[in-house]
């Protein structure tokens, strides 16, 4: 049982980087519905997407799985025969809860669920990949070389679902857009001191594009088509087609 997110709700003397340890993983569902503008309608279209894409005796990637949201939304929706998912995460507390996830429901479609640095991670006949709010913890510098691996991993026709947190160029929209950001989270119970904690702990590990950043990397890596399905304030979700 998940539970409630007060990690930040006390005064933390020394505030560290943001991590996804054992603390995090007991209260990331909780955490990501009231942080995340949207997550739910993106998960449940992540399944969508994957039903459409999905081809048979393919491969279907899900990179930095955490607790396997997007993982079981494609199982549930996958109606091609002989695809297997392949769930990565380098956080141990993630993998190991990730497991239970996905061995509570019986299905047909089978999961592996690999403790690895997806930058490490073979990717080979792929249908569809998912970086669900994942890339943007890479530092800038390897985010263009597993975006490529990726690419060359994919069939024609493939498809890479691509969620974020964007930043913006124009100074009074990305200001705009961050405060509606804060009071979506004060909406859903977070304090001004648990908002300005967690920004403080997730900035040094967390370093966001723009949408037109991710556009041009993905349209110079190749992908034929591109673009913003979904955005609630400074989140959102593309995709990109080889």
């Amino acid at each position: 049982m998940a539970g409630q997110d007060n990690i930040f709700a006390a005064p933390i003397e020394k505030l560290g980087d943001f991590t996804f340890d054992q603390k995090v993983a007991e209260v990331f569902p909780d955490m990501i519905q009231r942080s995340v503008p949207g997550y739910s309608n993106i998960i449940s279209a992540i399944g969508m997407l994957a039903e459409r894409f999905a081809k048979p005796h393919s491969k279907i990637y899900d990179l930095g799985c955490s607790l396997g949201a997007a993982t079981l939304s494609m199982r549930r929706s996958i109606q091609q025969e002989g695809c297997e998912i392949i769930a990565v995460d380098n956080s141990a507390a993630m993998v190991e809860r990730c497991r239970l996830h996905i061995d509570a429901y019986r299905s047909d479609t089978p999961v592996q669920v690999i403790e690895a640095d997806i930058r490490n991670i073979d990717i080979a006949d792929a249908s569809v990949v998912v970086l669900n709010f994942t890339l943007q913890f890479l530092v800038p510098e390897d985010r263009q070389m597993l975006l490529e691996k990726i690419y060359a991993g994919l069939r024609p026709g493939g498809i890479l679902i691509l969620s974020e947190k964007y930043i913006f160029d124009d100074e009074q929209a990305h200001e705009l857009l961050i405060d509606l950001h804060h009071d979506f989270k004060r909406a859903n119970g977070y304090s001004e001191l648990e908002i300005s904690q967690k920004r403080s702990a997730i900035e040094n590990v967390m370093r966001p594009d723009s949408i037109d950043t991710h556009k041009k990397r993905l349209t110079e890596i190749g992908f034929s088509s591109t673009e913003v399905w979904f955005q609630c304030f400074n989140f959102g979700s593309m995709f990109a087609i080889k």
